[in-house]
């Protein structure tokens, strides 16, 4: 049994806890196969396997609890679960609110049944705090698609990945759980603005890093009773947050890293460091740069690659 409280409310305070998944058994052998089953390029599966080392074990070298879920599953589940080649990427699955998670609902048939063992583990560990029968009326809600801003608000974009009916379906339970706001956004749907988290990031208590063009983007901002817009920066600025603002990017090592603390991320190798030194408030950041070069070939990155259960 999992002897923890799920609580998030924010995306930079100290990680205690996060849910991986080590990749497939299967190689992704040549780039048809890759562009078929939506992949950057041929990737080698005990290189991945190599890289999911390197993650878990920075993960636990600066004090996170890590579980691997495929540890809970029946062998009969774990048989299946081995060859879905997506498996890894565990942030769209679920999402902690406050005291509360949420079941995710896929945007592609492909990853159904591992979001059905997951939510399945969850309510098994979380009976009171996972809310298994929410996505049941869902068409899709991927949580890549998700940034827990603060105590305040909530950021979602609705494009590829997430409906706007998903989104206002899980609402009001976001308000329960203790949010004021949720800002909806709605970005241009390429293979390179997939989730909200391959576009902006928050890199610390009160910088958000974003690419540049995201500035002309109006934002919906809902509360329990009322209906505005502002444009992002106006948005993010109200939450406390200044925008650090990028035109030159490579979408997964430079946006879609982990904060394991108010003074730590955990970045890729294939990062442009710059980017931080870049703004004063990141300068001084420490950075853990790790290999996940062939994971970062399945179309998500760090991120993507985590999900976080606890943070205090």
């Amino acid at each position: 049994m999992i002897n923890i409280t799920p609580r998030a409310y924010s995306e930079h305070d100290q990680l205690k806890t996060v849910m991986l998944c080590p990749p497939s058994a299967l190689d992704v052998p040549d780039h048809k196969t890759a562009t078929l089953v939506q992949w950057n390029g041929p990737v080698d599966q005990e290189k991945t396997h190599e890289n999911f080392e390197n993650l878990s074990g920075a993960l636990k070298a600066e004090g996170v609890n890590v579980i691997h879920y495929t540890d809970y599953l029946s062998e009969e589940d774990k048989r299946l679960n081995e060859q879905l080649i997506n498996r890894i990427f565990v942030r769209d699955i679920a999402c902690v609110f406050g005291n509360m998670i949420l079941p995710g609902e896929p945007g592609t048939s492909m990853r159904k049944p591992e979001y059905i063992q997951v939510h399945l583990l969850l309510k098994e560990w979380f009976k009171d705090q996972f809310l298994i029968n929410e996505n049941n009326n869902l068409k899709s809600l991927e949580f890549g698609d998700v940034i827990v801003l603060s105590k305040d608000a909530i950021f979602i974009n609705v494009g590829m990945r997430t409906t706007i009916t998903s989104v206002e379906k899980i609402k009001d339970l976001i308000f329960k759980a203790g949010f004021s706001e949720i800002g909806i956004i709605d970005l241009p749907r390429t293979a390179s603005t997939l989730h909200l988290d391959m576009n902006l990031n928050v890199a610390a208590s009160d910088v958000v890093i974003s690419k540049s063009y995201i500035r002309y983007f109006p934002v919906m901002v809902l509360t329990e009773t009322s209906v505005k817009f502002n444009m992002v920066q106006e948005f993010l600025n109200r939450h406390g947050f200044d925008v650090h603002w990028i035109e030159q990017y490579k979408t997964i090592p430079d946006i879609n890293f982990l904060n394991l603390n108010p003074d730590t991320l955990l970045i890729s190798k294939q990062t442009n460091q710059n980017i931080f030194k870049d703004h004063p408030k990141l300068s001084k950041k420490k950075l853990i740069p790790i290999e996940v070069t062939e994971m970062e070939k399945g179309g998500g990155g760090i991120r993507c690659m985590t999900l976080p259960l606890e943070r205090e």
